[in-house]
């Protein structure tokens, strides 16, 4: 039990960690620090900081019971917790995860290509049709890599999994694969449909922009969920990180140096 709350207090300073270190990249999207607020701008940001602890505090409290009953796990920082030795599964799952993360950025950057030549044009990378700089892309990458994968893979997907495993588990008493790929596939299409809103404010959202948006952001929730099972939540993070950081810090340097 002591383990558990552990990582429960390690899980949710990482979050805290990941909501101030997306505040830049946040400002530069909405066009700057926010002026003339009814309240001073820390008094807001403390409000919001503890909307989010409360919100991921439910999270990871319910994600790490739900995981265990259904063999999701963190092995790395299960096993640092509990004094064994975790270097080495941390190193054989290092360059799997990276490359999964690379591979999902990739993919993003070739669907969204191939949707702009069908004259859809507004870019993934920012609605705002505006790069922010590298460097809060790379701080952006934290909140990617940390709080989302906590949100939709420890919690949401681990729901999704102990849902269908309460309604039929295998012959030894675990998930069946079919439902655990279900579960994979929907936290992913459920993450892609949480951006509609922000891309409804530039465009109409037609059949076609919905498909778009939420297909380009059910890639990389795809593989992050597949090493989420077959690897443990930190694979996942560090797959997620490297996405994020193909999508918010080589991409926009790309994109910057072919204008200039």
């Amino acid at each position: 039990m002591k383990t558990f709350w552990k990582m429960f207090i390690i899980l949710l300073l990482a979050c805290l960690f990941g909501f101030l270190t997306i505040l830049p990249y946040s400002f530069t999207l909405q066009g700057g620090v926010p002026q003339n607020l009814p309240i001073p701008l820390y008094l807001l940001l403390i409000i919001q900081a503890v909307q989010n602890m409360i919100i991921f505090s439910v999270a990871i409290f319910l994600g790490l019971k739900l995981a265990g009953k259904v063999g999701l796990k963190l092995p790395v920082l299960e096993g640092w917790l509990e004094g064994r030795e975790v270097k080495g599964y941390l190193k054989s799952i290092l360059g799997l995860s990276v490359g999964m993360g690379i591979l999902a950025g990739i993919l993003i950057i070739g669907l969204d290509y191939l949707f702009s030549l069908a004259g859809l044009t507004i870019s993934i990378a920012s609605v705002t049709q505006a790069y922010p700089p590298a460097w809060q892309g790379l701080l952006a990458s934290f909140y990617g890599g940390i709080n989302e994968e906590v949100l939709l893979r420890l919690f949401l997907m681990s729901l999704i999994v102990w849902i269908f495993f309460k309604i039929k588990k295998s012959a030894d008493g675990k998930p069946i694969i079919a439902s655990v790929w279900l579960a994979i596939i929907l936290t992913a299409v459920i993450f892609g449909l949480g951006h509609l809103p922000a891309v409804s404010i530039t465009t109409t959202l037609t059949s076609i922009i919905i498909v778009r948006v939420i297909l380009l952001n059910a890639v990389g929730g795809i593989i992050f969920g597949w090493l989420y099972w077959k690897k443990g939540l930190e694979s996942a993070i560090i797959a997620h990180f490297s996405a994020d950081i193909i999508l918010h810090v080589i991409l926009p340097i790309i994109m910057v140096g072919l204008v200039f």
